[in-house]
């Protein structure tokens, strides 16, 4: 059986294409479809407008592969006052319902996807939240999900360290919690940092997975990267020129919460939430 699912992320939407439980391909999209929500509480036309042309367009593929279409829609839409209406015209437009999911589910997702039946845990920095979730003898330890993501991060502190620092109060929900087992690092944030790590001009998730990311190298990138101008990064070997903008502060973030964990090292997963979603949901 063939399955399309598509991620309607803060940042990006994202189309997944399996058979069988394998996944043949992945691809992205950049439309920021929470630019400018943590500010006014709704998504704004031109973004929404840039996703749902997207969305149809990986829906039409999805359909002409002979797959079952599937989408879901994380912290942007949930959040807004006007997912709702978002996810209406989805529906007009695509012939597809968007299932928004919670940010516990979100963070399961992340889970299924990452660690498969085995304990660990996951970090997920998306565009306007972070998923941590931990697991052990198949049980989940904790589950949390913060409102602070890479596109949010941008729109309300820029590369601004201070204000970053004053932001990452959020993270006090973190407090008193340690990491237990293997942690992976997931998202557009990890695979745009695995890259630089290994120096790759082009995404190759076969080379990338498991890639180790320590603490230190991971708080030496943020330091230097806040330090540049978008330009500058756009330079830097392996960087996605597509997320310059937004990369620094959510590597400070990623940071921070390595700290707040005692985690030392983090790995590299390119199996995630799309992965996720198809166990999430049984369909495979």
């Amino acid at each position: 059986m063939k399955l399309a699912i598509i991620d309607i992320g803060s940042n990006s939407v994202r189309l997944m294409l399996s058979a069988d439980g394998k996944t043949l391909y992945k691809k992205l999209c950049t439309t920021r479809l929470g630019a400018g929500l943590a500010q006014s509480g709704i998504l704004a036309e031109e973004p929404m407008e840039n996703t749902l042309r997207a969305a149809e367009g990986f829906c039409a593929e999805g359909f002409n592969e002979g797959a079952q279409v599937y989408a879901f829609a994380t912290a942007a839409v949930r959040t807004a006052q006007n997912g709702r209406e978002f996810c209406a015209r989805f529906k007009q437009r695509c012939g597809v319902a968007v299932d928004v999911v919670s940010g516990e589910n979100e963070a399961l997702l992340g889970v299924l996807g990452a660690l498969g039946k085995e304990d660990g845990g996951i970090i997920d920095i998306g565009g306007a939240s972070t998923e941590v979730c931990y697991r052990k003898n198949g049980e989940t330890l904790f589950s949390v999900s913060i409102g602070l993501g890479a596109v949010t991060l941008h729109d309300t502190c820029g590369d601004d360290p201070e204000k970053l620092k004053q932001a990452f109060g959020a993270l006090s929900r973190l407090d008193g919690i340690a990491s237990c087992g293997k942690t992976y690092v997931i998202g557009g944030t990890a695979s745009t940092l695995a890259q630089i790590r290994f120096g790759l001009e082009s995404y190759d998730a076969v080379r990338l997975q498991n890639l180790p990311m320590s603490r230190a190298w991971v708080t030496d990138a943020a330091e230097n990267l806040l330090k540049m101008s978008v330009t500058e990064r756009t330079g830097v070997k392996g960087m996605d020129e597509r997320r310059a903008d937004v990369i620094a502060g959510a590597t400070f973030l990623l940071s921070e919460i390595m700290k707040k964990l005692s985690c030392r090292e983090v790995f590299f997963s390119d199996r995630d939430n799309l992965e996720g979603y198809v166990a999430y949901r049984g369909l495979a």
